[in-house]
């Protein structure tokens, strides 16, 4: 089972993202992607800046995986979005279906968790487009996953969001820019200031969401660390984890650790609670409330059987 790195969800200063996948290129990931999934309006880093990245990192010996824009509202992404289609060297995650028409029947490519692949006969439509890869919605349930896992077309692989704040929505409006009463237009790029998101708390004083720019995303942590035998068991080929602004190659370590069996799943769980920016949630893989944090130690043993 192999370690991705899912885009960068932030926005970070150049400099910052040059140093990060430096660091990132000495660590056990196996699959890196790259490229603006949330915000054209992000600069710092263009697609020629993400293209020298690819190159550095593909020498390091990564697969690397071009990511395209979830939600395209101007002319300006959709030709952003034919670039990277059409980049002839790296492999495209598409994040929506305007980005599959125009890999379809070209080039095969990841069809990435925004498509809402939720059922078999959706997977195998999916397959017959050309995609080689999918990454499961980010609620679904492993029950559910075992029955597409038994019947998936031949030669698919399967990538589960393993780790990060989960990218739940995403909307026209800028929420950060809104928070300082600054219109989407005219944003000042206020992201910047918050490497990991803004957490947005409930009137109880609770953490409910983190505004991401036009992303809304969960103020927890979804961490699978000690579900990677169950993934195993069910054939899942790649976890991904997103990224952080902090700690990521330690994170990284842990996963790796994991997956050998060098950590027990509990190890792995308690090493990684003082790396992670909040508090952490399982809910989703385990069928219950994204939110909640299932003891897999009460688990039943025939509740983890495909």
């Amino acid at each position: 089972m192999k370690i991705s790195l899912g885009p960068l969800l932030y926005y970070w200063p150049r400099e910052t993202v040059y140093r990060f996948y430096e660091a990132m290129a000495t660590t056990a990931v196996d699959v890196v992607y790259l490229g603006e999934a949330v915000c054209s309006r992000r600069h710092e880093i263009r697609l020629a800046d993400w293209l020298e990245i690819a190159e550095r990192l593909q020498q390091a010996g990564k697969e690397v995986v071009l990511s395209t824009q979830a939600l395209l509202e101007s002319g300006a992404e959709v030709g952003t979005m034919h670039k990277i289609t059409g980049n002839g060297v790296y492999s495209v995650e598409a994040n929506d279906m305007g980005a599959v028409q125009c890999l379809n029947g070209k080039v095969p490519f990841v069809a990435g968790p925004h498509l809402n692949i939720y059922n078999l006969p959706t997977l195998q439509w999916m397959a017959g487009l050309g995609a080689k890869r999918w990454v499961i919605p980010l609620e679904m349930k492993r029950s559910d996953l075992a029955v597409i896992q038994a019947g998936r077309p031949a030669g698919m692989q399967t990538e589960v969001f393993a780790y990060g704040r989960m990218p739940l929505a995403f909307s026209a409006r800028c929420f950060t820019a809104r928070h300082r009463n600054l219109p989407k237009d005219d944003c000042r790029f206020s992201c910047v200031d918050h490497p990991d998101g803004l957490l947005l708390n409930t009137r109880e004083q609770e953490e409910f969401l983190v505004l991401n720019g036009t992303q809304t995303q969960s103020a927890k942590v979804y961490n699978l660390v000690n579900s990677l035998d169950d993934m195993q068991n069910l054939g899942v080929d790649v976890v991904r984890l997103s990224p952080q602004s902090q700690h990521m190659a330690e994170v990284v370590a842990v996963f790796d650790a994991a997956r050998q069996r060098k950590l027990t799943p509990q190890d792995a769980l308690a090493r990684l609670q003082p790396l992670m920016p909040a508090a952490g949630c399982n809910g989703y893989w385990h069928g219950q409330p994204g939110l909640d944090q299932v003891d897999i130690g009460n688990l039943k043993t025939e509740a983890l059987v495909p």
